[in-house]
């Protein structure tokens, strides 16, 4: 006789790194898991290192649930899961797979994203996701173009999907010295992110340059090299006058 028993297939995904216990990616304490790839070249990107997708480590997406309950007791006061990168939704499948199969286990969820990626393939995501986090990285075609080599328009796209879904939404906006660090700016940033129905919370990051060790072991040039660190004094000053 045939044999009817359904075979559940575990989609793979490729890991750059993990973080165990984080606490600027989302609610609570995070499991935050940063994904391998990412088709954008943003000028302040601090981790190059997940650019490229060959590599990572590949894991099931009942590997990588397994590997994240191991921290469940730590998620007690709203914490639960990021997915960051790169660029999560390059293997959206296997994050569509790893958020329901954490939603299974009640944890919460969270996506970390640039908002570019295949809209059919984010919505499927979006299924199983209970907050996103996006980066407005700029207010223009033209300086997304020059400064990240990404489709603003795309971005658009998914921010109103997300409204549409009524998945809560926190926006992420750098503050770079010299060219997103003007009072004006910091108002348009918070007047776009105001038109989504879903915004929970406006982050406005300080830009760093921690990531440069990393620019200097992969033999990758820092764009922003010359430029100072974000004085975080100067942007509590800014934010106030907001």
């Amino acid at each position: 006789m045939p044999d009817n028993r359904k075979v559940v297939c575990s989609m793979t995904g490729y890991v750059n790194s993990i973080q165990s216990l984080g606490a600027v990616d989302g609610p609570g304490v995070r499991y935050v898991v940063f994904m391998q790839g990412c088709p954008l070249r943003c000028v302040y990107c601090h981790n190059p290192d997940t650019w490229l997708t060959q590599g990572g480590e590949a894991y099931t997406a009942d590997e990588l649930t397994r590997k994240a309950l191991r921290f469940r007791p730590y998620w007690r006061n709203g914490g639960g899961v990021t997915v960051t990168g790169g660029e999560p939704l390059m293997q959206a499948g296997f994050i569509e797979e790893f958020f329901a199969k954490l939603h299974e286990h009640g944890v919460h969820t969270a996506l970390d994203t640039s908002g570019v990626g295949n809209l059919a393939e984010a919505e499927r995501v979006l299924r199983h996701t209970d907050l996103v986090l996006c980066d407005l990285k700029f207010l223009s075609k033209a300086e997304y173009r020059q400064y990240c080599r990404a489709d603003f328009g795309q971005v658009e796209r998914f921010l109103q999907l997300t409204a549409m879904k009524g998945v809560p939404l926190w926006v992420r906006h750098v503050v770079v010295p010299g060219l997103t660090d003007s009072l004006e700016n910091l108002r348009l940033v918070k007047a776009h992110a105001e038109r989504f129905p879903n915004l929970q919370k406006l982050e406005f990051l300080p830009f760093h340059k921690l990531c440069i060790e990393k620019y200097d072991r992969l033999g990758i040039e820092f764009p922003l090299r010359d430029t100072p660190a974000m004085n975080e004094a100067w942007l509590k000053q800014l934010l106030e006058k907001l």
